[in-house]
């Protein structure tokens, strides 16, 4: 075939044709892997924030059972080390990140006295996860945004927990 036949011009169209679909499809092939990708990452931040939001609750609870109880901690490095007995106790091993904003930006829940009786997220995201949660997380279920996921201790039955507000999880 010469280079100046028809042939040869509709052949050559046909391949930058077969072309431009063959990078269509991979376009759309990488935004679906894109989009599986960020909801698997979601979900395993989401399994993250409530195992760290547990292991607050549990050091909570420790903390205010322990030595007589009924006293909270005033802040979270109370946690890590309570210099309130003869031998010191570690309620917590570290300070978790919170997974869902990736800072040390927790709310704190207090008590009228002061103390942390829960925490939870600043993140104003809306989270994949609507049930299956277990029976200390049941309020959990069709929560509007992270914020609403509160990890709370309550050892007096005076403590009421706040209800969370419904402007609380709209965007800034």
């Amino acid at each position: 075939m010469r280079p100046g036949s028809r042939s040869f011009a509709q052949q050559r169209g046909f391949t930058y044709f077969g072309i431009i679909i063959a990078v269509l499809l991979i376009g759309i092939a990488l935004a679906v892997v894109g989009t599986v990708t960020r909801t698997e990452v979601q979900r395993e931040r989401e399994v993250e924030l409530l195992f760290v939001g547990h292991q607050y609750r549990a050091a909570i609870a420790h903390y205010a059972l322990t030595n007589g109880g009924g006293h909270l901690p005033l802040n979270l490095t109370d946690l890590l080390v309570d210099e309130r007995s003869v031998v010191p106790t570690h309620h917590l091993r570290r300070l978790y990140v919170d997974p869902m904003t990736g800072g040390t930006d927790w709310v704190l829940l207090r008590a009228a006295d002061g103390g942390i009786y829960g925490i939870y997220s600043a993140s104003k995201a809306v989270p994949r996860k609507r049930t299956g949660f277990g029976p200390t997380d049941i309020g959990f279920e069709d929560a509007a945004c992270y914020r609403s996921w509160r990890f709370i201790y309550l050892p007096r039955r005076n403590l009421i927990p706040p209800a969370p507000d419904l402007l609380e999880c709209s965007a800034d």
